[in-house]
């Protein structure tokens, strides 16, 4: 899901305050929590499917589940992180190491994990290059890890929700990004479903992708 190219950029105290990132330390490094935030922070939902919530990855405790959603074939079709738990590690250690652009969470439903997501800043991603991106864009990874919650809806559910979630919580995000397969097609109708809007293809390194947004200013209405 470009989680690594995501990592390659460095960013630098320029850069911050050309993007509105005024919340670092004077003279130090920039701080994490401005990039993304803390979605660990964020209130728990209610949703038509049950109380949700997003709780960030913890390496330890949280590896074998999300390598085992990973070793599914339906999602390792388009993540393409199957194989050993280190697999898995590498990807995750990224993030949870990295300058907190990207963050892994666990989507626990009803108190069960059932859902892995990415919490990322778009305009700050490689995804930039390839899309009119503007300051604070947020952008969104989702794989539901059981069988039993697929062809439900409930991933739509749980995509509105968490662009409610990051609209609500970082007020200079104007819109919330996702590029999708577009070989994924349940993925793509989602978030058509969540109130998201088709804007284009775009070729990205990886794969032909969906570039979709959810506006601040249309969320009321779709």
């Amino acid at each position: 899901m470009g989680t690594e190219d995501t990592l390659e950029l460095r960013l630098t105290e320029e850069l911050l305050a050309l993007l509105g990132d005024d919340r670092r330390p004077a003279g130090g490094p920039a701080d994490a929590s401005a990039l993304v935030g803390s979605p660990g922070a964020w209130n728990p939902v209610t949703t038509p499917a049950g109380l949700f919530q997003l709780v960030p990855v913890e390496l330890e405790r949280d590896l074998a589940v999300i390598s085992r959603w990973m070793n599914d074939p339906a999602v390792a079709a388009f993540w393409e992180l199957a194989g050993p738990e280190s697999v898995t590690a590498d990807h995750l250690r990224a993030q949870l190491e990295g300058d907190g652009r990207s963050v892994p969470c666990l989507g626990v439903l009803g108190g069960t994990p059932m859902s892995y997501w990415e919490i990322y800043r778009a305009d700050l991603d490689p995804l930039a290059r390839h899309y009119p991106a503007r300051p604070h864009d947020t952008g969104v990874h989702l794989l539901i890890g059981g069988v039993g919650n697929r062809g439900r809806g409930i991933g739509s559910v749980l995509l509105r929700a968490v662009a409610d979630l990051v609209l609500d919580n970082r007020p200079l995000c104007a819109r919330v990004v996702a590029e999708p397969d577009l070989r994924n097609t349940p993925s793509v109708s989602a978030f058509l479903s969540a109130g998201f809007r088709f804007c284009a293809e775009v070729e990205l390194p990886d794969k032909r992708a969906a570039l979709m947004t959810r506006d601040r200013a249309h969320r009321d209405h779709l």
